[in-house]
């Protein structure tokens, strides 16, 4: 059969006695993480191939390259194994068939729920990359590596362990395999897998017991050898320190004069300064009193302003439904009048014309009297004059109210036009912090890993130290050039940059136990004298020298400490491209470090002679200085945005001040509005009364001349019913629409007086707050101005307490130490000087020969404490250490020579019975955890001994004798769920091949013990089978196409056998 072809694997068609076929096992045989199923496409040698193993051995059989060990491949690759693990090939695109793009390999596991299985898909193709399908209950997704091998190791699949997956191109090594290597590979494949990781645990502790062990010998030594030393300096450390502390003691005495001063002037400025704050007290308390006034009465005022815009609407409602009801009431009046007219009309119609003579007479009278009634009624005259001066006030009241509104919008402008200023300062100010963040970046890229995880610990911790903390130093500096800023970048250690920098050794100790672990320099900067740095002069500058490095960077004085200690900046130059080409001149100078745009000169003067030599190198480009931080810039920031922030809030107030104002004037106009609308309603009134009047003397008259003009009475009485049903119909019209008027006005009406009362309570609420508030704002200004002056007192004490402390701190520096000193000292300056001149009259008493002593005496009692502390915190180390490794050796040791003890019973008990000895042991030594092993001994000649197991011993058949041997003794002991062994019979002799595999089958005979493929060229005659035996064969060939489409279900040789069987 063709490569390209199908190639099946078939079961082999011997007698019953021998192999088991696969359609007679049940799937109940399969114990959790067996494999069922194996099918690969496109892999290695196959197009396509289905493999359907048994539950217990299963002997892979087939010629030379008929793809035996590509079975072997497609089982290590497809349960997530690295291609290295085969020995062959290292890549995985080196897997797909020869001629093919991609293929796959798909695993079936049995589940450990004996009814449910695992199938694991792996896509692989040319380009060495990898696709993972995953079915668990019928359910398929796509899975990353991670998981299937998370699946993987739920069942303790170690295809890395050679003891449960030996490849033919593996199996050399296991032969080579040291005995520490194999009691390695043994602990991982059998028993419980905390003893792989208790052994791991041991040999890392013990390292670390040496460790300590080295280090507390050597610290003692160095201690003893510090102690011996001092010993021989102490008599003259005494005479020292005494002459010592009298010279100390004098110069402490002249130290206090100058301070004596001083407290005088801190005196008087501390009694200026309670004065000022006072002051300030009585100020912020005026101040907090109006704010909180001003807050509920800008609130009030708001209030206000809404119902009064309610009540003037409400107003316009009411007059207009007024003005509406009077018109319909003046109809309904009139028509009523009218009705009763007819009525009375028609009535006096139906009686005699002598009841008629007396209705003319009584109607002549009723006339007479509404006359005079009349006549007698005063005439009303409206105050017009006052109507206009209401109306001019209110105009102006409107004029001023729309002028606060102007200065209103000015004002809310001039808040938007800050708050946008504001805003621009807040982003900038993120710019240069977001800047911190990509030289951090710039930092970690250069090598240094651990620098942001160290900025942020010393960032979120600061309050933990003693004086400030820097760093990185990369952080720390602005250059204003660029192009310095590369000499600078050049010119400095990379160290540096990302060191962080303490100024007290507590501080450094304390950096040191917390951030040592992410690799970063610390650099604790100890007080120093400053040395006076060359000038640049006018003959450098007339070379082109241009500036020292010192001066183009802005830092802390701190770094610029560090700086130039460390890389000595203040002692390098800076030149032009002129400087460039006069670079020897330059030297003549005493110029012996120079940066030019285009080289970098430095030269060296030697120790023993004047000679010099010169070194010449490029100019890098700089990759931290990309962009720069200047702190004071941002400084600066920090300052305009409170500035801002300030401004923002005096225009709010100033804001609300107007708001203010303009909700008082249109108080006042409502007012004026109020007053006007009762005129104008008076005058209503006056008018309508007179209508009224009017309206009854012209009834009167209609009366009397319908009366005289009398007609015929029945004519008559027809003519007036008519009149009377026609003027019922409109007063029925006129009255449903002043009911719905009616009900509307009694509702506006009511809401009216409401809101009538509120804006009344609401203005006398306001009258109080406000004449409240301007007592509490004559009180704050008068706080302004005793705190004004104030200031100015402390002010004047201030700058003559500095004076005082600048001339004291020139003499002496105070400290906490030197304070606690001048308690004990004479208060005058008699007293003092009395006292430094006893104190230097004893010091000159006292005579000393060596005075370097001291300073060396000290020294080492330093060093001596700093060895003890670490000595005893070491030692305690040591103890804890051993005792760890005590408990975790109670819990493997034990365990482990039990573990050795069960697979040797089994390993001789194998060798046995092939007519030869082998045991297994576990080479101990002690504490050296690192070096225990299995040691397998085999002999294989009853003359021989027993011999270690290795190629200077044995025959290559003998070791693989030995080898299936040793993994046939795991089988019993293991908790994998199989075991792949590639070939390990070639090389043997028939009669130990025949006896190993006996022993195998006897071994996968057993109850639950683990599934086991080998894979071998050939198998010997008439060799003795059981039902745990599976033999597939791997047939090739060019007429093997007709065959493989009808077994390639592996369940047609049951047929055929059980047919056979029948006949």
């Amino acid at each position: 059969m063709s490569s390209d072809r199908v190639r099946p694997i078939a079961v082999d068609p011997r007698s019953s006695k021998r192999a088991r076929t696969s359609a007679t096992r049940a799937g109940n045989e399969f114990l959790p993480g067996n494999i069922i199923e194996i099918e690969v496409h496109n892999f290695m040698t196959y197009t396509h191939l289905k493999s359907k193993p048994g539950p217990r051995l299963n002997l892979v059989i087939g010629p030379n390259g008929t793809g035996k060990s590509s079975l072997v491949c497609a089982i290590g690759i497809g349960l997530a194994g690295e291609p290295s693990l085969l020995g062959r090939a290292t890549s995985i695109g080196d897997y797909v068939k020869r001629g093919e793009e991609s293929g796959w390999i798909k695993i079936t596991l049995q589940d450990r729920n004996p009814d449910s299985k695992i199938c694991i898909t792996r896509k692989i193709n040319k380009q060495n990359k990898s696709e993972w399908l995953l079915e668990d209950n019928k359910v398929t997704h796509a899975a990353s590596k991670k998981e299937i091998q998370e699946v993987v190791a739920r069942f303790n699949i170690q295809v890395n362990n050679l003891t449960q997956f030996l490849p033919q191109d593996r199996v050399c090594e296991f032969a080579k395999m040291t005995p520490i290597q194999l009691l390695e590979e043994t602990e991982k494949a059998v028993g419980d897998p905390e003893l792989s990781r208790q052994h791991d645990t041991l040999i890392k502790k013990n390292d670390d017991l040496k460790k300590f062990e080295t280090s507390v010998r050597q610290r003692e030594s160095v201690l003893a050898n510090l102690k011996a030393n001092n010993a021989d300096l102490e008599r003259d450390v005494r005479r020292l320190q005494e002459r010592q502390k009298l010279l100390e003691t004098a110069e402490n005495l002249k130290k206090k004069l100058p301070w004596l001063k001083y407290d005088h002037k801190k005196v008087l400025f501390q009694e200026s300064k309670r004065k000022e704050e006072e002051a300030k007290r009585q100020l912020h308390e005026a101040a907090a009193k109006s704010m909180a006034l001003k807050k509920p009465l800008d609130t009030l005022k708001k209030k206000k302003s809404d119902f009064e815009a309610a009540e003037r609407k409400s107003k316009q409602v009411h007059e207009r439904l007024e003005s509406r009801r009077q018109t319909l009431c003046e109809e309904e009046s009139k028509m009523r009048e009218q009705v009763r007219a007819k009525t009375r009309e028609i009535v006096e119609v139906s009686k005699r014309e002598s009841v008629r003579q007396e209705k003319i007479a009584r109607a002549t009278a009723d006339l007479a009297t509404a006359e005079e009634e009349l006549a007698n009624l005063p005439v009303y005259e409206p105050p017009t004059q006052e109507l206009k001066e209401i109306g001019e006030k209110i105009r102006d009241f409107e004029l001023g109210v729309a002028e606060r509104r102007n200065q209103k919008e000015e004002k809310h402008q001039e808040y938007n036009q800050k708050r946008r200023q504001c805003e621009q300062v807040v982003r900038r100010i993120a710019e240069i912090d977001s800047l911190k963040n990509r030289r951090l970046q710039a930092l970690k890229n250069t090598g240094a890993r651990g620098v942001i995880d160290a900025y942020n610990w010393v960032e979120s911790h600061r309050n933990e130290f003693q004086k400030n903390v820097y760093g990185p130093v990369l952080l720390e500096i602005h250059i204003d050039d660029k192009e310095h800023a590369k000499y600078v970048e050049n010119h400095v250690p990379g160290y540096i940059w990302r060191a962080f920098v303490t100024q007290d050794e507590r501080d450094r100790d304390h950096l040191q136990r917390n951030i040592k672990s992410f690799g970063v320099p610390i650099i604790n900067a100890r007080e120093q004298n400053h040395r006076n740095p060359p000038p640049v002069t006018l003959q450098m500058q007339e070379m082109g020298v241009v500036a020292r490095l010192d001066q183009v960077i802005n830092a802390p004085d701190v770094i610029k400490h560090v700086l130039n200690g460390q890389a000595v900046l203040d002692q390098s130059f800076i030149g032009t491209a002129q400087a460039n080409t006069r670079a020897d001149r330059v030297n003549a100078l005493g110029v012996m470090d120079l940066w030019t745009p285009e080289n970098h000169y430095r030269w060296n003067r030697s120790l023993y002679g004047s000679h010099v030599s010169a070194s010449v190198t490029s100019v890098r480009p700089s990759r931290l200085f990309s962009e720069n931080i200047d702190a004071r810039v941002r400084s600066d920031l920090e300052t305009q945005k409170v500035a801002f922030e300030k401004e923002i809030e005096k225009i709010d107030q100033e804001g609300r001040k107007i708001a203010g104002d303009i909700r008082t004037l249109e108080e006042e106009a409502s007012t004026l509005h109020k007053q006007r609308e009762e005129i104008l309603n008076k005058v209503k009134l006056e008018k309508k009364k007179r209508s009224d009047m009017t309206s009854r003397v012209d009834q009167r008259k209609r009366k009397l001349d319908s009366l005289k003009l009398e007609e015929d009475c029945r004519s008559v009485e027809e003519r007036l019913r008519a009149g009377i049903t026609k003027l019922n119909q409109d007063r029925k019209k006129n009255v449903l629409m002043l009911k719905d008027l009616i009900k509307e006005f009694l509702k506006n009406q009511t809401q009216l007086m409401v809101e009538s009362l509120v804006v009344a309570e609401m203005d006398m609420k306001v009258r109080d707050i406000e004449r409240e508030f301007k007592v509490h704002e004559q009180d704050a200004h008068s706080a302004q101005r005793n705190f004004a002056s104030s200031q100015q007192e402390t002010s004047r004490c201030r700058d003559l307490l500095r004076s005082a402390k600048e001339h004291a701190e020139r003499v002496a520096p105070l400290t906490a130490g030197l304070q606690a000193m001048f308690e004990t000292m004479p208060a005058t300056v008699e007293d003092l000087e009395d006292a430094i001149n006893d104190a230097l009259a004893e010091a000159n008493a006292v005579l000393c020969n060596n005075p370097g002593v001291l300073e060396e005496y000290e020294r080492r009692c330093e060093q001596i404490e700093r060895l003890e502390t670490e000595l005893e915190r070491e030692s305690a180390e040591r103890q804890a250490c051993l005792s760890e490794i005590q408990t975790v050796q109670d819990k493997w040791l034990p365990t482990l020579r039990t573990l050795v003890a069960q697979i040797n019973e089994t390993f001789g008990h194998n060798f046995r019975e092939m007519a030869v000895a082998g045991e297994v042991s576990l080479d101990e030594h002690g504490n050296d955890f690192d070096k225990y092993g299995i040691l397998i001994k085999v002999k294989f000649r009853e003359t021989g001994e027993l011999q270690v197991l290795s190629a200077h011993h044995q025959s290559g058949g003998e070791r693989s004798v030995s080898t299936i041997l040793y993994l046939v003794s795991l089988q019993d002991l293991t908790h994998c769920p199989f075991r792949v062994v590639d070939e390990i019979n070639q090389g043997m002799d028939p009669h130990n091949e025949r006896k190993m595999f006996q022993q195998l089958v006897r071994a996968a005979s057993q109850l639950n013990t683990p599934q086991c493929f080998l894979l071998t060229p050939k198998l010997l005659p008439n060799l003795e089978y059981t039902e745990a035996c599976t033999i597939l064969n791997i047939m090739n060939g060019p007429y093997i196409d007709d065959a493989a489409e009808k077994w390639k279900d592996g369940f047609s040789w049951a047929m055929v056998t059980q047919s056979v069987a029948t006949h």
